[in-house]
């Protein structure tokens, strides 16, 4: 293919993914206010265990209401329509690869989908005590009321760095299958790689706090070991050339 056949060709992918987004937003608009209660759990049961106050958001005028329903729309849109994104994304990577690489298509969709709601959960699990930590850091004197818009967008950043991080041990072994890395080398950078980890982790979390630095570099670290041992695993099992 010519560039401009490769341009055609992510046009076309982006516009599909815009599609499915734009639908999927439909579908979380209507269910707005389920999906509030939803969200607002985790930053309600931090508010009885630690200040005894009432959980409640803050709306500054008459236009943030609606305007939060697109956001959340938008966001809720774009994780829902993930399987599609991911799909997408592999379907624009395909045509430059071997046949018999084309057969983890499936096997590819299906792990990035799963991580993605595995480090989104661990995001939406973690968050009661991430809130209870930073609540606790207010003094007892005053009363913390969060603004509907930045709670939404924190919650959304949270989830989007727990969902992206975790398909990081999917982008380490597809690594090492194409020979870019070898399970030796990633072994023997592997304290480096704990430190690199960590330190990523402290500045794409938003909140800046001990418990989500700790949530979400432990697995990523086991991740990283993880995938080495698939690699070698399914090197062993790779026929030796002739």
């Amino acid at each position: 293919m010519s560039l401009m056949d490769h341009l055609r060709e992510l046009r076309t992918r982006l516009f599909k993914c815009a599609c499915a987004i734009l639908v999927a937003g439909v579908v979380v608009y209507f269910f707005f206010d389920q999906i509030t209660e939803f969200a607002l759990r985790p930053y309600c049961e931090a508010i009885a265990k630690t200040t005894k106050s009432e959980c409640k958001l803050l709306y500054l005028d008459a236009f943030d209401p609606f305007t939060m329903r697109l956001r959340v729309a938008t966001y809720g849109g774009m994780v829902l329509a993930s399987p599609v994104l991911f799909w997408q994304l592999w379907s624009f990577i395909a045509p430059g690869l071997y046949k018999k690489e084309r057969r983890y298509a499936s096997a590819f969709v299906f792990s990035s989908v799963v991580l993605f709601s595995l480090g989104a959960a661990l995001a939406y699990i973690s968050l009661p005590e991430i809130y209870g930590w930073l609540l606790g850091q207010a003094p007892p004197s005053s009363e913390v009321v969060n603004q509907a818009q930045t709670y939404f967008e924190k919650l959304a950043l949270m989830v989007a760095a727990f969902g992206l991080s975790f398909e990081f041990p999917l982008l380490l072994l597809v690594a090492q299958m194409v020979g870019l890395v070898t399970p030796d080398k990633l072994a023997a950078v592997r304290r480096h790689a704990i430190v690199g980890i960590v330190t990523v982790v402290a500045v794409i979390t938003p909140g800046g706090d001990p418990v989500s630095l700790f949530a979400l570099s432990i697995p990523l670290c086991l991740f990283y070991e993880a995938s080495i041992w698939i690699a070698r695993l399914l090197k062993r099992r790779k026929p030796a050339p002739q």
